[in-house]
Parts: structure tokens; sequence; C-alpha cells
């Protein structure tokens, strides 16, 4: 009888305390019911938009791509590509990020000796249809290595063919990632092997006229000649960038590769002028250093 009556008083004693609340009110009261407990939602993470471990790598560009000259003379050695090469002693982009048993499978490279930015769209879209989740670019060092520098890629269609390669991508493989290499300073290429007669006697065979033609002349119109190469390639390198930085997806080097001092242990013995396996070995550090980068270029 006591628990009862106890039980009753309470409800009675909650009731009219809602009951006092509610006096004076025209407008009626209303019961606030308790908020149930629950867990707090968690914050969503935003997906990256740059993702520093892509499973799949595609590789286009020129000849340093395909790594001419460095293994023997006047061949390709896609073996020792910076980008996609299986030699451990370079260590390629690929390599590092995949992994040797998956380099095989999860890798292409579609570059091609002699090629320059008009043919990269088609080079794209040939990406494109393996869907990789990272393609690399390193083109632009034909354009401004011609026979004379009046043959040299004008600046606003190295631009067109860029961005005409990028919307070929999209169209294939609208989410893979883009590293873009500056194009290397052909000058300092110059300075670094005027003074050996063997580089000099090499260069005579015809290899990138409009920098490396009469190497040991000194006189002004000479030193304009090569000035005006380096120009170009500075322009070349403001497109990649420009065109790049409207991609969400596309990273640029930011210069790396254009400002490493390459020096004869980097460079063929046979031509003086493409890499090594010991320069595709620095150009493999370069491009993991920038495409594991937080926060672009490194």
């Amino acid at each position: 009888m006591m628990r009862g009556t106890r039980r009753f008083r309470t409800g009675l004693t909650a009731a009219g305390a809602v009951a006092l609340l509610c006096v004076g009110s025209l407008t009626g009261c209303e019961v606030a019911k308790p908020e149930a407990s629950a867990s707090p939602r968690p914050t969503p993470t935003p997906t990256p938009v740059w993702d520093r471990t892509p499973a799949s790598v595609a590789a286009v560009g020129d000849s340093i791509t395909r790594a001419f000259d460095a293994c023997t003379v006047l061949a390709d050695c896609p073996e020792a590509s910076w980008a996609t090469g299986t030699d451990t002693l370079v260590n390629s982009l690929a390599l590092r990020l995949l992994g040797p048993e998956r380099v095989a499978e999860r890798s292409w490279n579609l570059a091609k000796t002699g090629a320059r930015m008009a043919e990269l769209p088609e080079q794209m879209a040939r990406a494109g249809a393996r869907k990789p989740e990272l393609v690399t670019v390193m083109m632009g060092s034909n354009d401004a290595c011609r026979a004379r520098a009046e043959l040299m890629t004008p600046v606003a269609e190295f631009r067109a063919d860029f961005e005409a390669s990028l919307a070929s991508l999209r169209r294939a493989a609208p989410k893979a990632q883009v590293y873009v290499s500056s194009v290397p300073d052909l000058k300092r290429l110059w300075s670094s092997g005027k003074d050996s007669a063997l580089s000099r006697q090499i260069w005579k065979l015809g290899i990138c006229g409009s920098m490396l033609a009469d190497a040991e002349d000194l006189s002004a119109p000479a030193e304009k000649r090569r000035t005006a190469v380096r120009d170009r390639v500075v322009a070349y390198n403001t497109v990649l960038e420009e065109v790049c930085a409207k991609d969400r997806r596309c990273r640029y080097d930011g210069g790396a590769v254009f400002g490493f001092p390459f020096d004869g242990e980097q460079l063929s013995r046979w031509d003086w002028f493409h890499p090594s396996k010991n320069g595709q070995a620095r150009l493999a550090e370069l491009a993991h250093r920038q495409v594991t980068a937080p926060e672009g270029p490194a």
C-alpha cells in the first residue's frame, strides 16, 4: 500500500509541475520530450584530390622517358626509364610506387623518341585507354631542340597542343592524375659540356643544333641564339605550369627538372645529351618526391 501511494504522489507532483508551467498561457503548453542520447556523428573526412599512392602508372613523352642512349648507343632502353623502368639501379617512379611485383603489369611506357608536343594528344589518348591512376608527362625538349632556333615550336602552338592533350586524357580517364615534368635547362647542358673536346665533337653530329651547334663559339650572335632557346624553354615551362594549374588532378614539378644541374655523370657517354642511368635515377628521385609530397611540389 505504501509503495502504491508513493508512486501516485510522485506522478502527481510531476503533473503539477507541468501544470504550473502552463498557467497563464493563452496558446497552450507543449511538454518537451527528453532528447534521446546518441553518439556524436563522425565528421566526414574529405577525399583528397591528389592520391600519393597511385596503383598504376602510364608514361608519355619523348626520348628521355624512353631512356634513349642510357644502355646502348642509338637505342631506347625502357627498362632504365625514370618513369616506368624495371632496372633497380634506376629505381623508377613506378618501381617505387608499385613495387617490383606489380610494375610490369601496372605501368606502361607510351613515350616515343623524337616526339614533340604536337604528338602528345595521341599519346594521351593511348594512355587514357589504359585507365591509369597516374600519367607522367615529360615533353618539350624536342620542341626547343631543332636544327635551327627559328624552327622551334611557337609558344601558342605548344600551349594549344598541351591543352588538347589534357582534354584527350580527360575524355578517356577523367580521374587520372597527371604529373608534369618541366623541360630541362638546355643552356646549362651546353655550359656543362662546352669545355670538353669529346662532347663538342659528338654534338657536331647534329644533336640539338639550336643550342649545341658551334659549342665553342662564344660570340655575341651565338650567345643571343642560346639565350633565345633558353627563353623559349622557360616559356614552355610557364605554359606547362599554367595549363596544369587549371586541372585539379594535375601537378607540375615546380621547375625541379629545369633546375637540376645535370653533369657528366648524369649524361649518356654516347651523346652527352640524354640522361645516363645515373641521370634517369635522379629524374626518378625528383618525380617521386613531387608525386608523394602532401601539398604540391616539394
